[in-house]
């Protein structure tokens, strides 16, 4: 193993990572959660079947929402004003990507969220006895999500 490669032996850090939404590029997010699949399983049993059990069969593929924290900075209002653009199913759908950097800035893992548009901004809680940076969150639904290695 001394000729190896040694930097292939470890795993790839998650807290180098940017987010780029339609026309914007590399928005500060903190933190990105939700990059799930699920399908579901299709139970199925035709009638002359000798078995006497559910065959299982693959059904539709299911996204989770996700979910993106950020910082709240001075006049930055970018979440609202995406969500007050929201009116009975006219609200424009942009691509996102995010992509997982490795030490050079070089894109090692990317996530494409297809037609995404937000359902669900949090703002920050207050504390008065707190010193936390005030954190807000979106949460996107869209209608697909592909995976890029490299």
């Amino acid at each position: 193993m001394a000729g190896e490669n040694q930097d292939s032996n470890w795993p790839i850090p998650k807290f180098y990572f940017m987010v780029d939404w339609g026309n914007t590029v590399n928005i500060p997010f903190q933190e990105v959660s939700g990059l799930d699949f699920e399908g579901e399983t299709l139970e199925y049993r035709h009638g002359n079947s000798p078995v006497f059990s559910h065959i299982n069969m693959p059904g539709i593929a299911k996204s989770s929402n996700i979910t993106m924290k950020k910082g709240v900075f001075a006049n930055d209002k970018q979440f609202w004003d995406l969500y007050n653009n929201i009116k009975m199913n006219t609200i424009k759908r942009q691509k996102v990507v995010i992509r997982l950097l490795d030490q050079n800035g070089i894109p090692t893992m990317t996530w494409t969220l297809n037609n995404a548009w937000p359902t669900k901004i949090s703002s920050t809680d207050l504390k008065s006895n707190g010193n936390e940076v005030a954190v807000e969150s979106i949460e996107l639904a869209h209608e697909g999500l592909t995976t890029e290695i490299g």
